[in-house]
């Protein structure tokens, strides 16, 4: 009798028929039996797997009829015995005997094919999985686990035996069982060794990586040393993991950052016969050409041969090159024509290493080559490209800042036991160092000495401190001078004049730059472009969006042969005089349809203009320095960069000049120090006038009146910047100015709403017709705003909300982002007067973030406000607190500010609500004196109507309806009253003195308090 329970449980008779054992519970005392293993099961145990908790009459009568109704089955009563203290079952042949016993000699065996075949018959005993019909009962499962585990260990073993017998396409049969059991390192061991072996490395090196993530992350726990060992010996392409047909050498550390380019080069090479890898010096062209070589090796059935050609003199000829590539191959054929015979009919692919030096050969070599020889692929390395008939060129790029990142730290961390990982000083390093993997290596070996820090401090000095490099190295790359000076030997006179010319320009340049900079000295314009075209080649110029750039290795470099040849000041004088022009030329174009191109233009060399103006000033060049920081003044304003303006008006400044050009530029500077708000002392009113009567110019001067009326508005006395937005509207008509007009009006409508809307509104809808005229979207983004700004005082928010949406929709296109953040922080008032509290949260604070990226204090300060209005409406008043008193010392420095104003009526409607009307009437009567310094009605009339509450919450609900008709009469002086979104408070405050007072006597108080607050705006309540 046999029996199997390597799947279903089965019983065979010795004639092989299938014997039926009939009812699941006799089948399942069966099953026991052999999960006993030829062991006596207690008699409980039976009855236990058969009836559990719910028990027959009589248990152990009922099992004795299951027992014998088995035995009836089996035929012969006496494989089933009673020994006390329960059964035992004479299990004869079973299955799983069987195939342990078939596992045993297999593992004995020395013969990889005895191994495999034994395993083979062993595996073939399973039909699915062990006691599958009893996986989830308790008997069955410890024998089914056991089992399991035998049969996985064997299918390991097995595919080993037939990878030792030099089988291919494993990979595949067990990628889903390494998916089904992922943490088995046996099994992944084989799989990996399986991928290497069908040349899929780097789905090895893939799966080893997943392995030992999830080992970490699953069980905290690193792979063991065979799983670790092997993963050394793929990266090694030990000859131990499997035969091939390559000289490749095998690589000594992992390629980092660059397995998708591998795989572009695979498929390059499956559509073109010739890729060529350009790059400059440095960038990992030879290690990502061997990793590709390695891994395309298997598709080629008469290997994959590196010739390197570093040691070839420049210039050798085309059998020079021929007999390198002769040696590499094993072929005994020197001359061109004979190796091209040797290679006929095979189907190869040849890595030519380090070609630059000897191009014109290699070209004609390869040319030959792959015209006699179909099957031939040729990948070839090359500072630039071979230039010769279905040649694809492919560049590498420089590591991504995350590889180069990974790179740098793997290296120092082998160079140096005990490293530090500084990430943010590692990232510097990977910046300045142009993410040139070799670079990187050479710094790495500096960690020994130096930590992340100190070697990112270091970089200025890069050729002294990279002086030693690989000692296994070729000399060229031994330093990273050594690596420059390789590109730099062979180039012509006129192509290093422009090369070290270009050095000069800071983030590279345009072809009209390079033209007037590098032109010169033996160098003519119309030279240029040709030059920098050959330099491209050479991979020591990159050209990306019309901009010329060299990596910054190069620069330095270029830099110091600058210096050399003498030509340094001339050279920055180009450079000064070429970028002062720009910005001249560039300023009328910021007005007007032009705008968003000029601005881009003066994006793209924001670097180059701060070089010129750092030159300007290092040689004391006044005149030139002013006349650059005026120039850009309105591009800095635009883009929100006012601590650099600032900055670089001060260096002009400083330097004395024209007295004209200086009265510019010291308006100007008065202007953004006002707009920055972090020195109240730059808030003198008093002077605005007089700086801007220094200016004889009236188109500069209402310019500067014009900034200044902006700049001061919302502090102060108001009619400072109100008389200087009105005398710049004068010149500005005089001249029939129309963008000065526009946005003079503009100005004077923000200014004019404090005191009568509908000259605000008529100014602004007179501002904005004529900036859409004029094509500025400047300005039609600043009438836009101010028009939202007073529908949204009107009451009328869907109005308000689609002219801010507009207004920032401008914004984002055209980058502005101090304007963006305006616009933000209006939709969250916006959202906050309807109601939709968390929206307006949402805005406020994407406006908070970006006007402080921005320093657009104000903004800022407006944003955080409303993050305090909306926490005091759901009720949060210690939120509420925190964020307005965080701003209202700031606003306090800053007389007639109206952000004191409402941010001292919110906190004491924050006092009032929490019962304390003390604290809430000292903070109204503050706010009430900052409102009046503001000289807006509206602000005075919600201090009036905080005091009313505070009064209310104090019993004096007379006092309270008076001040309610107070505010009333002075919102109604300038035409605003309360819109709904804004009726909380007072609809509070009036329904509490209403109850207390009656509806009539609160009428005549009401009343009486508008008579005495009207004319006077309430000035009799302190």
């Amino acid at each position: 009798m046999r029996f199997g329970v390597l799947g279903p449980l089965r019983v065979l008779a010795e004639d092989g028929r299938e014997v039926d054992i009939p009812e699941a519970k006799v089948r399942t005392v069966l099953a026991v039996l052999l999960a006993g293993r030829g062991r006596v099961v207690a008699a409980d145990v039976l009855i236990e797997a058969l009836w559990g908790e719910r028990l027959p009459e009589h248990p152990v009568a009922a099992l004795r009829a299951k027992v014998s109704r088995l035995r009836k089955a089996l035929g012969d009563p006496a494989l089933v015995a009673w020994r006390a203290p329960g059964y035992l079952l004479d299990v004869g042949d079973v299955d799983a005997d069987r195939f342990e016993s078939l596992l045993e000699r297999a593992r004995a065996a020395e013969d990889p094919a005895e191994k495999a075949a034994l395993l083979g018959e062993a595996l073939a005993l399973w039909r699915g999985a062990a006691f599958a019909e009893y996986a989830d009962e308790e008997f069955a499962r410890a024998p089914a686990l056991r089992l399991e585990e035998q049969r996985l260990a064997a299918i390991e073993e097995q595919a080993q035996a037939r990878l030792e017998l030099g089988e291919q396409g494993l990979s595949a049969e067990l990628s889903g069982l390494v998916a089904r059991h992922p943490l088995r390192e046996r099994l992944r061991a084989v799989h990996l060794r399986a991928l290497y072996r069908d040349g899929r490395q780097g789905e090895a090196l893939n799966g080893y990586h997943e392995i030992r993530t999830r080992l970490a992350g699953e069980l905290g726990v690193d792979p063991g040393p065979e799983l670790r060992a092997l993963h050394q010996s793929i990266l090694r392409r030990d000859p131990a993991l499997g035969p091939r047909r390559t000289n490749l050498p095998a690589p000594l550390t992992e390629l980092v950052g660059r397995d998708r380019a591998v795989g572009e080069i695979g498929e390059l090479l499956a559509a073109a016969r010739m890729v060529t890898l350009t790059g400059p010096g440095g960038v990992g062209k030879t290690r990502l050409a061997l990793e590709a070589g390695a891994q395309l090796a298997p598709g080629y059935d008469d290997g994959v041969w590196l010739a390197d050609l570093t040691g070839l003199e420049r210039h050798s000829g085309v059998d020079r090159v021929a007999e390198a590539v002769a040696a590499a191959l094993g072929v005994r054929h020197d001359v061109a024509g004979r190796l091209a015979a040797a290679v006929r009919g095979k189907r190869l692919l040849l890595v030519l290493d380090n070609c630059e030096h000897v191009v014109d050969a290699v070209a004609e070599l390869a040319g030959r080559l792959l015209a006699g020889a179909p099957g031939l692929r040729v990948l070839a390395t090359s500072r630039l490209p071979l230039d010769i008939p279905g040649e694809h060129v492919h560049a590498v790029p420089p590591l991504e800042p995350g590889s180069a990142v990974r790179l740098f730290a793997a290296r120092a961390a082998a160079a140096a036991p005990g490293f530090v990982m500084d990430e943010p000083a590692v990232r510097a390093i990977a910046q300045r160092l142009d993410g040139l993997p070799y670079a990187l290596e050479l710094a790495a070996i500096r960690a020994r000495t130096l930590s992340a820090r100190e070697l990112a401090a270091r970089l200025d000095e890069r050729f002294d401190l990279l002086d030693t490099g690989l000692r296994a190295a070729p000399p060229r790359q031994q330093t990273l001078r050594a690596m420059i000076d390789w590109s730099w030997e062979p180039l012509t006179g006129s192509e290093r004049a422009v090369l070290r010319r270009l050095a000069v320009h800071a983030d590279g340049c345009t072809l009209e730059a390079a033209e007037t900079v590098c032109a010169g000295d033996g160098v003519r314009s119309s030279q240029v472009l040709g030059l920098l075209a050959r330099l491209v080649d050479r991979s020591l110029v990159v050209v990306s969006e019309e901009r010329y750039r060299l990596l910054e290795s190069v620069q330095a470099y270029c830099l110091e042969r600058l210096e050399e040849a003498a030509e340094a000041e001339a050279v920055r004088e180009r450079h000064g005089a070429y970028y002062t022009a720009l910005a001249a030329g560039a300023r009328p174009h910021l007005h007007g349809p032009d705008q968003g191109h000029w601005l881009r233009r003066l994006d793209a060399e924001a670097a180059n203009l701060r070089s010129a103006l750092d030159d300007a000033v290092r040689r004391g060049v006044a005149d030139r320095a002013l006349r650059l920081v005026t120039a850009l003044s309105w591009h800095w304003f635009l883009r929100g960069r006012l601590g650099e303006a600032r900055r670089s008006l001060e260096l002009a400044l400083a330097l004395g000049g024209d007295p004209q050009a200086r009265a510019v530029a010291a308006a100007w500077h008065a202007g953004v120090s006002l707009l920055i708000r972090d020195r109240p002392a730059a808030a003198a009113p008093e002077h605005l006038d007089e700086l801007c009567a220094r200016i004889d110019g009236p188109r500069a001067r209402a310019e500067a009146q014009w900034l200044l009326s902006l700049a001061c508005s919302g502090f102060d006395d108001p009619s400072v910047s109100l008389g200087l937005a009105g005398r710049a509207l004068t010149t500005f008509r005089a001249l029939d100015d129309t963008w000065g007009i526009a946005a003079a009006l503009s100005v004077h409508a923000a200014h004019t709403a404090v005191h009568d809307l509908e000259a605000a509104r008529r100014d602004a809808e007179r501002s904005l017709a004529l900036f859409r005229r004029e094509g500025d979207r400047w300005g039609l983004l600043q009438a836009t705003h101010l028009l939202g700004s007073l529908a949204q005082i009107g009451g009328d928010y869907e109005r308000a909300r689609t002219l801010h949406r507009d207004a920032l929709d401008i914004a984002e296109d055209l980058r502005l982002w101090p304007q963006a953040a305006d616009s933000l922080a209006m939709l969250g008032r916006i959202a906050l007067l309807t109601g939709s509290y968390t929206e307006a949260d949402h805005y406020h604070e994407r406006a908070r973030r970006l006007a402080a990226d921005q320093l657009n204090t104000r903004t800022e300060q407006f944003a955080e406000v409303g993050l305090g209005l909306a926490a005091r409406r759901r009720g949060d008043l210690d939120t509420a607190e925190r964020h307005l008193r965080a701003w209202l010392d700031w606003c306090r420095q800053w007389r007639g500010d109206p952000g004191t104003a409402l941010i001292l009526a919110e906190l004491g409607f924050v006092a009032e609500l929490r019962g304390d009307p003390g604290t809430a009437f000292d903070l109204h009567r503050e706010g009430l004196a900052a409102a009046r310094a503001t000289g807006d009605l509206r602000a005075v009339a919600l201090a009036l109507e905080g005091l009313a509450g505070a009064h209310a919450g104090a019993g004096d609900h007379q006092t309270a309806a008076r001040l309610l008709g107070a505010g009333s009469a002075a919102r109604d002086a300038v035409k605003a009253p309360l819109p709904a979104g804004e009726r909380g408070d007072v609809d509070r405050i009036t329904a509490a003195a209403q109850r207390a007072l009656g509806a009539d006597a609160f009428a005549r108080e009401f009343a009486r308090g508008r008579q005495e607050g009207a004319g006077e705006t309430g000035r009799r309540w302190r």
